[in-house]
């Protein structure tokens, strides 16, 4: 199926060399205009404009699944299936209800909830406990750092494994919030609460990231 392959190509694109950014550096509102005329030419049978929006927005999908499953190969998996699912639905879009990011970040949201509920009864989550010794076997080369950070995939090797500590609420909105910079509208509008509980939940996030983070003398910036 020519979609599958279009998903696909962009999935390996994304994934191809990542390691995945402590935070992100986009912003999610300036191509709000570019995803409108991309919706509308898809809609319209415009094939290239499909190749478009996954590559628009593939590496922000693949982003949030890999935070929140901590795995490659799933989160692959899981990239296709939201663009498999986005091709299906694209129709049910409107556009003033929101942007598309918060729009596609909502179906993305969703999907990963049904996946961590199917998968709970097999899923083993590897402790931040048991990759410490790992990760400091191969820092130990590195020396001391003034801003008491680690460096490259280190760092995002032990934040992914302390994100994989927090509960799935706690950890989709430390995501959206730090990893995605969606602001407290936008993540609301994803998950259909208050931004009184974004901010609530965002607050206990980060908490228990600092604590799990302090014991090994690493801190977010």
């Amino acid at each position: 199926m020519a979609a599958a392959a279009t998903v696909e190509r962009g999935i390996w694109a994304a994934a191809e060399g990542l390691t995945p950014p402590l935070r992100g550096n986009h912003r999610l509102d300036q191509s709000f205009d570019l995803d409108l005329r991309l919706v509308e030419r898809c809609l319209a049978g415009d094939e290239t404009a499909w190749e478009d929006l996954v590559k628009t927005h593939t590496r922000r999908v693949y982003s949030v699944c890999y935070r929140f499953t901590g795995t490659d190969s799933e989160a692959q998996d899981l990239t296709q299936e939201v663009f498999l699912r986005l091709f299906k639905t694209l129709r049910t879009f409107r556009s003033g209800e929101g942007s598309f990011t918060v729009w596609l970040t909502r179906m993305t949201r969703n999907l990963l909830i049904d996946n961590y509920r199917r998968t709970k009864q097999n899923r083993v989550t590897d402790s931040i406990e048991d990759q410490l010794p790992m990760l400091e076997e191969r820092s130990a080369g590195h020396g001391g750092r003034a801003d008491g950070l680690l460096a490259g995939r280190e760092a995002s090797e032990l934040l992914q494994g302390a994100l994989q500590k927090l509960s799935p609420e706690l950890r989709e909105t430390v995501i959206l919030r730090d990893l995605e910079e969606l602001d407290y509208k936008e993540i609301a509008a994803v998950l259909n609460v208050p931004e009184g509980t974004v901010k609530s939940r965002l607050n206990r996030g980060r908490a228990e990231l600092a604590r799990l983070l302090k014991k090994y003398q690493v801190a977010l910036v």
